[in-house]
């Protein structure tokens, strides 16, 4: 389990009206490793809008359609819901990923 790694869940968040969503492995690397029960993630919707809070993502990384991570959206997923795996971003799209935390969290 690393960051940048897309994993289906399975019913993720209550007011989310699909059965599953991929989420985006966002937290550090220490977390991960560490026996911390939940892991921070970012879904991905196939809505695009082109915010700096966003990273499109699609065939390469292992999705059935082009779609966007939401950095907007972060939610904390107990690790134990992270067992079906999609795919994973290349190193550019995980450094796009880290712009668009910045972004979305005001750290610049």
């Amino acid at each position: 389990m690393k960051r940048g790694e897309l994993y289906r869940v399975f019913k993720g968040a209550a007011r989310d009206p699909k059965r599953s969503r991929v989420f985006v492995i966002v937290s550090r690397p220490l977390l991960l490793e560490v026996p911390f029960p939940t892991v921070i993630c970012a879904p991905v919707f196939s809505s695009r809008h082109g915010h700096s809070t966003q990273v499109n993502v699609g065939v390469d990384e292992g999705l059935k359609h082009d779609s966007a991570v939401h950095c907007d959206e972060l939610a904390s997923i107990p690790k134990s819901a992270l067992t079906n795996y999609v795919g994973s971003l290349s190193q550019p799209k995980v450094e796009e990923l880290r712009a668009a935390l910045i972004a979305a969290l005001a750290l610049d």
